[in-house]
């Protein structure tokens, strides 16, 4: 076994001084050392403690990318971790710790290099990580023949992640908390988003030349694993372990300080892992909602994978079988056709742990499905909303898991929610445009179940303490939604100006309107108000466009197009204010007497509706609303008074006459309804978005390979870290 005969053994005692230095050199040079030799027991058994200045770890990654090629290190010290692994998984003495070091440090090295080597990749195929491995080699015995690198270490490191406890080790028939294995977790995390970051340097559409080796071997991976790995990450996301208080992460030295490998994160983020490490084993002191490191690697995890999305090349046969065949929503020929993603299909069929193993109808479910407490992740993610990636993680639920969402509609707090996502919606200037996008595409998910638009306005809120611009005492849920939907509308028309933003807006109004009950008084003068700011802004776009076609212009195709854009925005808005008369005019046919508010506020601003009452896309709305007007002016001319009118006698009389209203003369418009449906290629949303997510928590990534998503280059030394994605 004396393959690196200039390197010194070692015992349990510490290593002697210069040790670690010649592994490390050893390591990255020219010299490959058998996979058999002692050489990888005494590197993986080092405290790394090592303090290397960024140019001499720099050094270190092109000397090792480039001995690669010879060597094969990077095959050998990935075969290593999963057998460190599976040694790991069988533990069963008190001398686990060794082998948890080794495991660990073998997850961390590797993906230093792993990380470089694809940054830096020139290669399509990824031929510099050089995985192909000579199976003949003295101790690839037990290797799998039939297996590559990639798929042996996928299998492994999914098994694991999938099959053993987060925090707790068992030793002879007793559970204990384990510290190494909540750190070997955690490198497993990172190296996974090492060994998906191939992604990044495709382009934003997914193409059948892509190739991402650990990825796309994950896929292929048993559905007893990719089961048990979904689940496990789902407990992950909910239980948000903690690192224990009195835990010491390995690739520390004594005294606290990082060693080399964190010294490079915080020094030259740029060209090593570091994801998230410096310093981040430290337990928060802060109360409930405290971040676990765990938690939100797991859920960034799922994310990547369930969202990734594998090309059918036109030559490839296709094979049915029940790990990767080809994705049934891929009819249209026009559209790229790609193979089911395992990981998508466990989430989407997940069930709640509280149920029977058989359906409503007694048919046993087909094969193994995740199975967890739909109540626990439920109020994981009321908790934990205020991260754009639980938001991202509800709304794979709420669109994709049927269950999930008819559980979700059936709870009675649906302030657990709707609260989180109502504030976040206030605080809209603060968010990105995409996690707005997510925020309303939930909503109005939810909002096309009758059920739910009834719940919310019986819910009443004691308070809204977020809400600055006036109190909310007594309010319901349902009239929360309307105030926070239309403050958007708002903040869209004077910001953003994004049309999908506010057809999603007045889309859950419009679901939601036939449903109103006691629509409260602000509620109700925001929704008259929202219809006057629309109607004020159609009306300046069509005097610009009369003004400018009596103008004389000299540039004929600037004319044209500026009388193109013009008409475009004057039907967008058209469209806008035909929505709200629906709302308002379902409210009206539908629960008039259960809202005598929403009277108050079309009586009160009934100028507003005179402009367009001979509209041709109008006129037949404001019938209806003429009607009710009309109903409710008599009544109130019938009213002997004394003095002047007040907003008390105005709804006394309101109240009084909503009960005998009967809605003669209403014409019955057909409802409208309106459904989520994901755009024909929603995988060149989804993809990008989790991996910003990925970047945006701190994972950084060369910006000049990346080719997902354009990204702001520095030309600074400044760690990627800072650097804006």
């Amino acid at each position: 076994m004396g393959a690196a005969p200039s390197t010194p053994r070692l015992g349990d005692a510490p290593p002697p001084p210069g040790a670690a230095e010649q592994m490390f050199a050893a390591l990255v040079g020219d010299k490959a050392y058998p996979i058999s030799s002692e050489f990888w027991k005494q590197l993986l058994e080092l405290p790394l403690t090592l303090q290397w200045p960024r140019d001499r770890v720099l050094q270190a990654c092109h000397a090792f990318a480039q001995n690669n090629y010879q060597t094969k290190h990077l095959a050998k010290i990935l075969i290593h971790l999963v057998w460190c692994l599976q040694e790991c998984a069988s533990a069963t003495s008190v001398s686990h710790v060794v082998i948890y070091r080794k495991a660990i440090n073998a997850a961390y090295i590797s993906s230093i290099f792993l990380k470089f080597i694809i940054e830096n990749a020139k290669t399509d195929n990824w031929q510099e990580l050089c995985l192909d491995i000579d199976k003949n080699e003295k101790g690839m015995e037990n290797f799998p023949s039939e297996h590559t690198v990639e798929y042996f270490l996928m299998r492994g490191v999914l098994n694991y992640i999938g099959s053993v406890d987060v925090s707790c080790l068992t030793i002879q028939f007793c559970s204990i908390l384990s510290p190494e294995s909540c750190y070997l977790h955690h490198e497993l995390l990172n190296l996974m988003l090492v060994l998906m970051s191939t992604q990044l340097c495709s382009g934003p559409s997914p193409e059948p030349k892509d190739v991402h080796p650990f990825i796309d071997a994950a896929m292929l991976q048993d559905s007893s694993t990719v089961i048990s790995v979904v689940r496990k990450l789902l407990l992950n996301f909910v239980t948000r372990p903690k690192f224990p208080l009195n835990g010491q992460h390995p690739v520390f030295s004594d005294d606290g300080r990082p060693g080399v490998l964190q010294r490079v994160g915080s020094a030259a983020a740029n060209i090593v892992l570091l994801p998230y490490y410096t310093f981040n084993y430290l337990v928060s002191s802060t109360p409930e909602g405290a971040s676990s490191q765990l938690a939100d690697n797991s859920l960034l995890v799922l994310l990547i994978m369930i969202h990734y999305r594998k090309c059918i090349s036109s030559n490839e046969s296709i094979t049915s079988n029940d790990t990767y065949t080809i994705d049934s929503n891929s009819k249209d020929k026009d559209t790229p056709a790609f193979h089911e993603n395992p990981y998508c299909k466990a989430l989407n069929n997940a069930k709640d742990i509280q149920y029977d193993r058989a359906d409503v109808e007694g048919n046993a479910q087909n094969g193994p499905v995740v199975r967890l407490s739909f109540a626990s992740l439920f109020d994981a993610l009321g908790t934990c909303l205020n991260d754009e990636s639980s938001v991202l993680l509800l709304y794979s639920l709420v669109h994709g898991n049927c269950d999930f969402q008819e559980y979700v509609l059936v709870r009675t707090d649906l302030d657990t929610l709707l609260m989180p996502i109502l504030e976040m919606l206030y605080n809209a200037s603060r968010k990105t445009s995409n996690q707005i996008y997510m925020l309303l595409i939930i909503l109005l998910i939810l909002s096309q179940d009758s059920t739910f638009n009834a719940s919310v306005h019986k819910l009443v809120l004691p308070a809204v303490p977020w809400y600055n611009e006036r109190l909310m005492h007594q309010t319901s849920l349902g009239s929360l939604m309307v105030v926070i939907l239309i403050r958007t509308i708002k903040y869209n028309l004077s910001k953003l100006r994004d049309v999908y933003l506010h057809t999603n807006c007045l889309a859950i109004l419009a679901n939601m309107a036939p449903h109103v009950h006691r629509l409260s008084a602000y509620a109700s003068q925001r929704l008259v108000s929202l219809f006057d700011m629309l109607s004020r802004k159609y009306a300046k776009l069509a005097e610009l466009k009369n003004d400018k076609a009596h103008k004389v212009i000299s540039d004929q195709i600037e004319a044209d197009n500026f009388a193109d854009d013009t008409s475009t925005e004057l039907h967008i808005y058209t469209d806008f204010l035909r929505i709200v008369l629906e709302v308002i005019n379902a409210i009206l046919t539908y629960a008039l007497p259960r809202n005598p508010e929403v009277v108050y506020a079309i009586l009160h601003r009934q100028e507003v509706f005179e402009p367009f009452k001979n509209h041709p896309r109008f006129n037949e709305l404001l019938e209806n609303i003429y009607t009710v007007l009309d109903f409710f002016n008599s009544r109130m001319d019938m009213q002997q008074l004394d003095g002047e009118w007040s907003v008390d006698k105005v709804l006394e009389v309101i109240n009084k006459n909503c009960r005998s209203w009967r809605g003669e003369g209403m014409k019955m418009f057909t409802q409208l309804r309106f459904t989520y449906e994901q755009e024909s290629h929603p995988e060149e949303f989804f993809i990008p978005y989790a991996w910003r997510l990925v970047l945006s928590r701190g994972f950084s990534f060369n910006p000049g390979a990346i080719n997902l998503f354009p990204v702001e280059i520095h030309l600074d030394d400044a760690p990627s870290s800072e650097q804006k994605v």
